[in-house]
Parts: structure tokens; C-alpha cells; sequence
């Protein structure tokens, strides 16, 4: 999925537009709810600093995510411990076309989510339940 694709769906599912925060970095953007707090991030970074064989720069979304499904996700191709992020509670997904875009769109929705309000995991599966 290409970085202007996830722009386009947030703005029509969320009215959020990117936000570029950083002089040195003026490629990342920053997507936050409208309670202020980041629900994502898309960077381009160099892959050996993701631990990447190849040489050259990659884009990345970053997500919060589920901590029970971090562990699982991670030993996934295209997936990768929350880059600049806490690893327990957010992951890196390469938009390099690993991961498919339905996938990417519902971990971007489960950071919305979970960005919220100050919801836990455990409350959203149960509000999910009811």
C-alpha cells in the first residue's frame, strides 16, 4: 500500500489529515486522532536500520496494536517491532507490498481504535462482544 493511499483512507474514514512535525525528517507524517494522540506514523527509513538485508530507504507505517498480538505478528514477513515506538504496544508494518492492503487498513482501524480514549485493549474486545 503506497503512503498516498493510506492519506486518502484516512481522511475519508477519520477527516485526518497528515501531519509533518519534524525540519530534519520532512517526509514522516504523523496521523493523530481527534483527541490529539498518534494514531499512526508513515516514515521512510534506511532498511539496514530496520535490520534489513538490501540497501536503500523503505516506507513504514507505525501502529498501535493489540500487546497479545505483537509477539505473533512480528514473526511475520512485513511485520516488525514498533520502529521509534514502545515494541510492546506498537508495530512497524513495511508498505513494500508484503502485507496486503486489507490488512494494513485493519491495523491502521485497530490503532484508531485503540487511540480512542484511553480504552485498553480489554475493554474494546469486550465492547466488541456486546
Amino acid at each position: 500500500m503506497k503512503r498516498e493511499e493510506i492519506f486518502q483512507y484516512v481522511k475519508e474514514q477519520y477527516g485526518t489529515e497528515p501531519e509533518y512535525l519534524w525540519k530534519k525528517d520532512p517526509d514522516s507524517a504523523v496521523l493523530r486522532h481527534k483527541n490529539g494522540k498518534w494514531y499512526a506514523i508513515i516514515m521512510a527509513v534506511e532498511k539496514k536500520t530496520l535490520g534489513l538485508e538490501e540497501d536503500g530507504k523503505i516506507n513504514i507505517l507505525d501502529v498501535k496494536c493489540d500487546p497479545d498480538l505483537v509477539g505473533m505478528l512480528i514473526q511475520t514477513y512485513g511485520f516488525l517491532p514498533g520502529y521509534h515506538m514502545n515494541k510492546r504496544h506498537w508495530i512497524t508494518i513495511l508498505l513494500d507490498e508484503s502485507v496486503s492492503e486489507a490488512k494494513t487498513l485493519d491495523f491502521l482501524d485497530m490503532s484508531y481504535d485503540l487511540t480512542e480514549s484511553s480504552k485498553s485493549p480489554a475493554s474494546i474486545s469486550q465492547n466488541n462482544k456486546q
